[in-house]
């Protein structure tokens, strides 16, 4: 997606460790009109597949989320990283390692709002070692949905999480993927 690697190279800081900070446009301050373009290329990819509920963890995958489910026309669930007394002690739970915070969260979805039956798109803002997916695969799993699969905007090929999942059979559709960086740059790849 051009219009997303364009804003990457512009406005995208590099930091040691890996660490690519877009948070001028995806996941702090939000460009709405990009993530209504990101909402519509899922559904563009995933068009056909029967997707009736996007799933995605909290916080930086929400707003993503929130515009892909708009463009299928479906309900936005989010994995909360902690308990709270407003939510169902029905749940599944699954752990989840951080890449960027660098620690474990309990990542819980409400029993009542995933169902078997359920054919599920999980997005979110970024892929590098695969952690969260493979938590909220898990909580697709335990429900009996079924997953339709994975729509990352930024995915950090060189870190091999999405290589590793699509060995798995998971189908990844990732809108820009980036195959190497250093301190001062990045590749993306064609």
């Amino acid at each position: 997606m051009q219009l997303l690697k364009d804003k990457i190279l512009k406005y995208g800081r590099i930091y040691p460790d890996n660490i690519l900070k877009v948070d001028s446009f995806l996941n702090h301050q939000i460009d709405p009109s990009l993530l209504a373009e990101i909402g519509k290329e899922f559904a563009k990819r995933f068009a056909g597949e029967g997707v009736n509920k996007i799933l995605t963890i909290e916080a930086s995958g929400i707003g993503i989320a929130a515009f892909t489910a708009y463009a299928f026309g479906c309900p936005m669930l989010f994995a909360k990283k902690t308990q709270t007394k407003n939510i169902s002690s029905e749940v599944y739970t699954a752990k989840v390692m951080s890449y960027t915070h660098g620690k474990v969260y309990d990542i819980i979805v409400s029993k009542e709002f995933l169902k078997a039956g359920d054919k599920i798109l999980i997005v979110d803002d970024f892929l590098a070692n695969g952690a969260a997916l493979e938590g909220l695969i898990s909580l697709v799993e335990q429900a009996g949905a079924t997953l339709v699969g994975c729509g990352i905007v930024i995915e950090k090929g060189f870190q091999g999480g999405g290589d590793r999942l699509r060995a798995q059979g998971v189908r990844v559709e990732s809108l820009a993927l980036i195959d190497k960086m250093t301190d001062t740059s990045l590749t993306f790849r064609q």
